[in-house]
């Protein structure tokens, strides 16, 4: 068994409890996913299958979300499941938001919240966090390519978003703060991810929808549909050599090239001075 499944992950799940469900289903170890889902989260989860899961770095890691932040306290962790830390009783306009927003927009730094996952000094930041422990934490650069405004509720104070970002950004933080800009505080309320690179919410697949390993194959996408790399079809005896990791003297356009054999696909390459250098053949 050889893809990827576009999944929906519920809320309350996390990204690992995806993987080890399929695991179980299908008796296949090697299994992961393409962006972790923080478990009050939900959406798109992009899982690879068997091989599938050396192609992950090939894979289009742009994200899109629809956030809801509540304006009028912090939490610790920037979303619903923190503890308040910080209130206000201030109310802000559509008008001063739409400001505001001008801020959070296109390159970026952004302060990673203390409860994630990060690694400083060989530990997660969250470990230090639950420990009481103080360390630095390095601001990120990150992309924010669109973020717009979807709803807003003035007198509840409840705020909408549409956001099209890198990979990397943490829309918690965005929440965070968007809210110490306005001195408001806010924290993210609910979080659905509906783009992760090609995959889409639209196409997304309850988790609850697989129950067998014929499931898993009813819904498995096969990855040539999802690799937006110039693609070279192998001859018999271009095949041959591929199988063995050699490099083919054809001049293709610089950089990732997909080679296929009878429409399948046969390996990635790297296209340098007109020479296909293979990377990870699947022959």
């Amino acid at each position: 068994m050889f893809g990827f499944l576009n999944i929906y992950k519920p809320r309350g799940k996390t990204s690992h409890d995806v993987v080890s469900y399929l695991r179980r289903i299908t008796n296949i170890k090697q299994i992961g996913h393409t962006g972790t889902l923080d478990p009050f989260a939900e959406g798109v989860l992009p899982v690879c299958i068997g091989k599938a899961t050396r192609l992950i770095e090939y894979l289009n890691d742009d994200k899109a979300y629809i956030g809801t932040v509540r304006f009028g306290k912090s939490t610790t962790t920037y979303d619903v499941e923190g503890e308040a830390v910080n209130y206000s009783d201030k109310f802000v306009t559509l008008e001063q938001t739409e400001k505001a927003l001008e801020n959070f927009t296109g390159d970026i730094e952004q302060l990673p919240p203390i409860y994630s996952a990060i690694k400083v000094k060989g530990k997660k930041l969250y470990e230090y966090a639950r420990k009481g422990e103080q360390v630095e934490i390095t601001p990120r650069k990150v992309n924010i390519r669109r973020l717009e405004i979807l709803k807003f509720d003035e007198g509840n104070r409840v705020l909408e978003l549409y956001i099209e970002c890198s990979k990397g950004t943490y829309i918690r933080s965005i929440a965070n703060d968007l809210g110490e800009f306005l001195g408001v505080y806010g924290y993210l309320e609910k979080l659905v991810r509906v783009k992760a690179g090609d995959f889409e919410i639209k196409d997304s697949v309850k988790l609850d929808e697989i129950t067998t390993q014929q499931d898993v194959s009813k819904y498995l996408i096969y990855p040539l549909q999802k690799l937006n790399y110039p693609t070279y079809e192998l001859s018999d005896a271009e095949k041959e050599k591929v199988s063995h990791g050699m490099a083919l003297d054809i001049n293709m356009p610089e950089g990732i090239v997909i080679l296929t054999s009878k429409n399948t696909l046969a390996a990635v390459a790297k296209s340098e001075n007109r020479r296909l250098q293979c990377l990870k053949v699947f022959l």
